[in-house]
């Protein structure tokens, strides 16, 4: 039915009778396995731990041995991700089914058993992140048990906003790597936290997988009242507003402090007595503190190590066929209750060299005071919510350097924010509102979705879900 639909609206007729070049989806412009299959698999991580002085065989033609043993193993595989993405011009640049197929997060461990590193994702040629998507033929074609209108087009109930953002590659936040350590902002400090195991499987301490992966663990983890014993922490700054963890750095906003990048790739070393550093030499060398009056929040447009600057040239364009970046992922984003709106360059932290590390703020905006007293920043394409004790302000990032008042919402003391894919999830002094941004310049309050609170302060959407810190409630989940 898919295939001979009408594209025409709203005319929704199907059948042979519809002229070819009238049809939604043309032959020549979707493979037929778009709509014509059940499910496809999806990777959200394979972990490749090495490991030296473990002298094994290479799985090679060529044969031979090797004195690192290596491991390969998925984080999560999934059947219901569906996603659709664009194929390579061999196959006439059709639209097609996605589906992650190179996930790489790497960890090693060297001759001492001092773990080097743990849980990095690697950077392509490219500069584009190892999590990288492609094309995928499923194998699961049917003529039952298909994919329907609302799999890829809006409902008319207006239900699938979650399967919309996960169809087009925006994510959902519901699979998401978590790694051995999270992070966690205190005042005057950020220390880092171990959640998970080592080994594989990277059970999180206290879950069902623990139970049965690692029982005599678990157990010793239920004898001591469920407390997480291991944590390395950096007490410097002031009272953290926001982290961005991203491959061997941790962004922190902190207050009078400033906003500090801090090296975290050894936290998980025993060789190592400080695992949280804020350089790893004299900062005459080596500086990625950008100081402000008081920052409050600071954000990066993706938390995956990439590295634009790579992506230049005949190489990329022409013969790789590679997109080039937008100018906003060369950017962080600072919030400051004084200043406004902070920006700075941080590629050099990712160019392998370490001795131009000099983080220096390339923008300071704030027009007509309008972002006085920023608490919160939420970057989504190329525009930035800002959350400010008058409502939140809509900024243009289209050129980072040349940033646009697009809009104002008024919400009076709103306190963060959460983007996912039509609609912006706002906390604010009353409670949560949702707001829609089809058109983020012209946002809308819908004024039916509103969640009272007594005094929430963050929120988390995963799928359909968010999870909102609600201060003497607890946690609020909400549909």
């Amino acid at each position: 039915r898919a295939k001979l639909m009408s594209g025409k609206a709203p005319d929704i007729s199907w059948g042979p009778g519809v002229k070819p070049e009238d049809r939604a989806h043309k032959a020549e412009e979707m493979e037929c396995f778009t709509c014509h299959l059940s499910w496809t698999t999806s990777c959200a991580g394979c972990h490749l731990p090495i490991q030296a002085n473990w002298k094994t065989e290479r799985h090679k033609y060529e044969g031979g041995e090797t004195r690192n043993f290596a491991t390969y193993n998925p984080q999560v595989v999934r059947d219901q991700m569906f996603q659709l993405g664009i194929h390579g011009s061999v196959k006439g640049n059709t639209i097609a089914p996605v589906r992650s197929s190179s996930a790489l997060i790497l960890s090693s461990q060297n001759i001492n058993r001092e773990r080097i590193y743990i849980a990095q994702p690697p950077i392509a040629a490219s500069g584009y992140s190892s999590q990288a998507f492609a094309p995928h033929f499923p194998h699961t074609v049917r003529k039952t048990e298909t994919k329907t209108c609302t799999d890829c087009h809006l409902s008319e109930k207006n239900d699938n906003n979650a399967i919309m953002a996960q169809l087009l590659l925006h994510g959902t936040n519901f699979v998401n790597f978590v790694g051995p350590f999270q992070f966690v902002g205190l005042d005057g400090a950020v220390e880092g936290v171990k959640v998970a195991e080592y080994e594989e499987p990277q059970a999180v301490i206290g879950s069902f997988l623990h139970r049965y992966a690692y029982p005599d663990w678990h157990r010793e983890h239920q004898e001591r009242d469920r407390v997480l014993p291991e944590s390395h922490a950096n007490r410097r700054g002031g009272e953290t507003g926001c982290l961005q963890h991203r491959g061997e750095y941790l962004y922190a906003a902190q207050g009078r402090g400033g906003m500090q990048v801090f090296d975290i790739a050894s936290i998980a070393n025993k060789g190592i007595s400080q695992r949280i550093i804020t350089a790893p030499f004299s900062p005459f060398g080596h500086d990625t503190r950008i100081d402000s009056e008081n920052a409050t929040c600071v954000a990066l447009p993706t938390n995956q190590p990439i590295y634009p600057p790579s992506n230049q040239g005949d190489l990329m364009r022409v013969e790789n066929q590679e997109q080039p970046f937008h100018p906003i992922y060369s950017y962080a984003y600072i919030t400051d209750s004084k200043e406004g709106l902070i920006v700075f360059d941080d590629t050099t932290l990712k160019d392998g060299e370490p001795r131009n590390n000099q983080l220096e703020r390339a923008l300071t905006w704030n027009p007509d005071g309008v972002l006085d007293g920023a608490r919160h920043i939420t970057v989504a394409g190329h525009f930035a919510y800002i959350a400010t004790p008058r409502g939140v302000v809509v900024a243009d990032m289209d050129d980072p350097l040349k940033p646009k008042l697009a809009a104002t919402i008024d919400l009076p003391d709103a306190r963060a924010t959460a983007v996912q894919f039509r609609y912006l999830f706002v906390i604010d002094g009353k409670g949560m509102q949702t707001v829609e941004i089809t058109h983020p310049a012209r946002p809308r309050i819908v004024e039916s979705a509103r969640i009272p609170l007594k005094d929430a302060h963050r929120v988390y959407v995963a799928r359909t879900m968010a999870y909102v810190a609600a201060g003497p409630e607890g946690l609020a989940i909400i549909d």
